[in-house]
């Protein structure tokens, strides 16, 4: 029989139960409204979603990234702009940020897989957030 020692029990109740990882978010998603394809995938230590292609042209809508606080950026496309930075692991779920290029607004942002295949995006604004479900694109 093993004998347990003080250290070992201590280490063992401090270590508590391994943390789980959120499910994969990558992959090609189909925003809200149909208006975008999303693409989810690793950009160095986190993900990030950069936007792969336009569906519902707005043709009143600006081609550039007009609304951007950066001066230097708002000439650049609105098409395959990176939108979802920095997402890393938070529980269940990924932490990081969404960028909407109509309002030139970054906000703080989570992602999660849902069972039923889609993913849900929220955005918050102090505690104030709101969420969008993109289902999986083709």
């Amino acid at each position: 029989m093993r004998s347990w020692g003080a250290a070992a029990i201590l280490s063992l109740c401090l270590a508590g139960p391994a943390a789980a990882s959120p499910a994969s978010v990558a992959g090609r998603w189909l925003t809200e409204g149909g208006q975008a394809i999303v693409e989810i995938a690793p950009c160095g230590a986190a993900i990030c979603g950069t936007i792969a292609k336009v569906l519902k042209v707005d043709p009143k809508a600006p081609k550039t990234d007009v609304n951007n606080p950066d001066p230097r950026l708002r000439q650049r496309s609105t098409g395959n702009l990176r939108i979802l930075t920095g997402f890393v692991p938070d529980g269940s779920r990924w932490k990081g940020e969404v960028y909407d290029p109509r309002s030139g607004r970054t906000y703080k942002s989570f992602l999660k897989a849902q069972p039923d295949g889609t993913l849900d995006l929220t955005g918050c604004v102090w505690k104030l957030c709101q969420t969008q479900s993109w289902a999986k694109a083709g």
